[in-house]
């Protein structure tokens, strides 16, 4: 069955109701709404696993790190909200798939196990999934993955085979590249002041909506550190997996309230 769903989410806590005050959602506000368009999309889909690449994931250098754990938990203790939680089951089948046949083409991957009864999600996850999995958290089966250390091509190969598997799997299944664009927007953002923040944004917001995936991967190394991005490498991999497929990028909306650059996209496939 072909790919069911794609998009871009932004994860700052900040943005979900019960962490962030009235203040903080109204300054995101955009954010907010595109978010909401998103997850309504995303309902239409009848998505029946849902793949999250997570920058908050353990990253290791050489390889994609692929949650293999059967039961995936999450709250939002650490930001003052311990009573928003979330609980899902893993699609174990796809992970240990995606494992088996990336390392047939030469992708080193790690099917994640830490030996315990659940697979502790990060906020990389949970944002994007306290929009788009309510009304749905029975039924949605979750499959976190981290990016690596490795280089751009290895990143977009990998979306590749995920984009192959994806084809042949019989359920509905989306992706979500979690990540948020640069730190370094404005003077006293969380990486500081860049100018490289605002004209690296500017050019990925223009770049992902034409389509243009070949500038993407040719980023100069040093404007991409400058930047002070967390979820460049998340979009290569999607890139990857939408690589060869028909699609109308569409973004949904873009600020950068807080000096952090907050993408919302979502990418409408065709058949």
């Amino acid at each position: 069955m072909p790919l069911n769903f794609a998009a871009i989410s932004p994860h700052p806590p900040i943005i979900v109701p019960g962490i962030g005050s009235n203040k903080d959602l109204q300054e995101a506000s955009s954010t907010v709404l595109g978010m909401k368009k998103l997850a309504s999309a995303f309902r239409t889909t009848e998505v029946e696993t849902l793949i999250v690449i997570s920058p908050h994931m353990l990253v290791y250098p050489d390889r994609f790190n692929i949650c293999g754990m059967k039961k995936i938990f999450g709250s939002f203790a650490s930001f003052g909200a311990p009573d928003i939680m979330m609980e899902f089951n893993n699609d174990s089948a796809l992970a240990h798939e995606i494992n088996e046949i990336a390392s047939k083409n030469n992708i080193q991957t790690l099917l994640y196990d830490n030996g315990g009864e659940f697979f502790e999600m990060d906020h990389g996850l949970m944002v994007p999934l306290f929009y788009l999995s309510q009304e749905q958290e029975s039924v949605l089966k979750v499959l976190p993955m981290a990016y690596s250390g490795q280089d751009r091509a290895s990143h977009f190969t990998f979306g590749q085979i995920l984009r192959d598997i994806i084809k042949k799997n019989p359920s509905r299944v989306g992706v979500i590249a979690s990540g948020d664009l640069s730190h370094r927007l404005i003077s006293g953002a969380p990486g500081g002041y860049s100018k490289a923040g605002k004209d690296f944004d500017k050019k990925l917001v223009a770049n992902l909506e034409s389509g243009n995936t070949g500038e993407i991967m040719l980023y100069d190394e040093e404007f991409i550190e400058d930047a002070g991005e967390c979820g460049y490498r998340s979009i290569l991999i999607l890139l990857g997996i939408l690589d060869g497929v028909k699609i109308k990028p569409e973004i949904l909306s873009y600020e950068g309230p807080f000096g952090v650059g907050y993408l919302v996209a979502n990418y409408k496939l065709k058949d």
